[in-house]
C-alpha cells in the first residue's frame, strides 16, 4: 500500500493541508476541534514523516547528536522531551550525550563522542559559560545549533531576564517593595539571567532587593537559605526564587519557623513544575516553555540539515501563574 501523505491526512480530516504541516511542527495555535481531527486522520492512515525516506535516498543518516548537561534538572530534561518528540515526529532519532558541565574536557569528550558517529546534525543545550566557551572553540562538519534560549548573548532580553521581569513585575504589583531572592547556582546562565531581570526590574520600579541568596536549584537548598537568614533579613514581606524546587523549600522553612505563607511572605517560584499547583499553598511561578524551546531547536536543525525554510514556532514567553502563595502586602502594626 502507498504511504500515506500529509494531504491524504488533510483531506481525511476536512483540514488544509498547512493545518496538518502545523500540528505536525508541534504548532500550539490550533482549535482543540481541529486538533482532534488531525490526530484521528494520522492515526486513521497510519501516517509516518518522511524524512527518514529522504535522507535514505540521498545516502544520509536520520541521527541527531545531542549534548546536554544536568539532564537531572527539569529544565533541561523538558528541552530534551519536546526535542525528542518533534525529532521523531520528522523521521529522526536522538544520539543523547550528557557532558559535566563544569568541566571544559568533559564537553569536549562528549563531544568527540557524537562528532565519531555519523550524525546528520548536532544539537548542543548550553547550561553554563563553561560549555559555550568549549563550543565556540570546536568546529564541526555537521549543523550545529547551540539553545538560543539560554546561549546566544547577544538576544537581549533573554528568555531568562524575561523570567525575571515577570515575578519582580508580580511581586511590585502586590505592592511588595522591600523584597529577597534566591537564585540557582551562579555558575548557571539561567540562574545569572533571572538575577538580573528580577534585581533590574525591582530597582526600575524604585524597590530594594534586600538580600541575594544562591541555592543549588533543590528544595533543601531552599530550606537552609530561609532558614540561614538573619532576622532581619526575614523581615522582607517577599521572595523571588530562581525555580520552583527552591521556592517549596522556602515555604517549607518559613511554616517551620512560624512565618505564613502568603499572609506575612509571598513567595513566586519560576519554571512551573507540575506539582506546584498542588502544594500548600499552591505556588504562583512564572511559567517557562521548555518543550516548546526543544520543538524550536530541533526545527532550525533540520531546516539547517533538509536546507529549507521551514516554519519556525517560537516558544511561548515566559508569563505569570498567580496562585495562592502570593497576595497584597500586610500591613505591619
Amino acid at each position: 500500500m502507498k504511504p500515506s501523505t500529509i494531504y491524504d491526512v488533510a483531506r481525511h480530516a476536512g483540514v488544509s493541508h498547512q493545518t496538518v504541516t502545523r500540528f505536525l511542527r508541534g504548532f500550539e495555535g490550533i482549535r482543540p476541534e481541529t486538533r482532534r481531527r488531525v490526530e484521528a486522520a494520522l492515526i486513521a492512515l497510519d501516517y509516518r514523516p518522511n524524512s527518514a525516506a529522504r535522507l535514505l535516498r540521498s545516502q544520509r543518516t536520520n541521527r541527531i547528536g545531542v549534548l546536554v548537561d544536568r539532564i537531572d534538572q527539569s529544565g533541561p530534561a523538558r528541552i530534551l522531551t519536546g526535542a525528542s518528540r518533534l525529532a521523531h515526529e520528522r523521521g529522526y532519532v536522538l544520539d543523547v550525550v550528557v557532558a559535566d558541565g563544569t568541566s571544559a574536557g568533559s564537553v569536549a569528550t562528549s563531544l568527540a563522542t557524537i562528532t565519531e558517529h555519523q550524525v546528520a546534525g548536532i544539537l548542543v543545550t548550553v547550561q553554563t559559560k563553561v560549555v559555550l566557551e568549549e563550543m565556540r572553540r570546536h568546529a564541526t562538519a555537521a549543523p550545529l545549533v547551540i539553545s538560543p534560549q539560554l546561549g546566544v548573548e547577544a538576544v537581549r532580553p533573554t528568555v531568562n531576564e524575561l523570567a525575571g521581569y515577570c515575578a519582580a513585575d508580580h511581586l511590585f504589583d502586590l505592592g511588595h517593595r522591600r523584597i529577597g531572592y534566591l537564585a540557582g547556582p551562579d555558575l548557571w546562565l539561567a540562574a545569572q539571567g533571572r538575577t538580573a531581570g528580577f534585581t533590574q526590574r525591582v530597582v526600575e520600579r524604585g524597590g530594594q532587593v534586600a538580600w541575594i541568596r544562591h541555592g543549588d536549584w533543590s528544595a533543601a537548598s531552599g530550606h537552609a537559605a530561609w532558614s540561614g537568614l538573619s532576622d532581619d533579613e526575614r523581615t522582607v514581606t517577599a521572595v523571588g526564587v530562581a525555580n520552583d524546587s527552591m521556592a517549596i523549600g522556602v515555604i517549607s522553612a518559613a511554616a517551620e519557623l512560624g512565618v505564613r505563607v502568603p499572609e506575612e511572605l509571598s513567595v513566586v517560584g519560576t519554571d512551573d513544575l507540575p506539582e506546584a499547583r498542588y502544594v500548600l499553598p499552591s505556588l504562583s511561578t512564572v511559567a517557562m516553555d521548555f518543550e516548546g524551546e526543544g520543538r524550536f531547536l530541533i526545527e532550525e536543525l533540520i531546516a539547517r540539515i533538509e536546507g529549507t525554510a521551514n516554519e519556525l514556532v517560537a516558544p511561548t514567553p515566559p508569563h505569570l501563574i498567580a496562585r495562592t502563595s502570593t497576595s497584597r502586602v500586610a500591613i505591619r502594626s
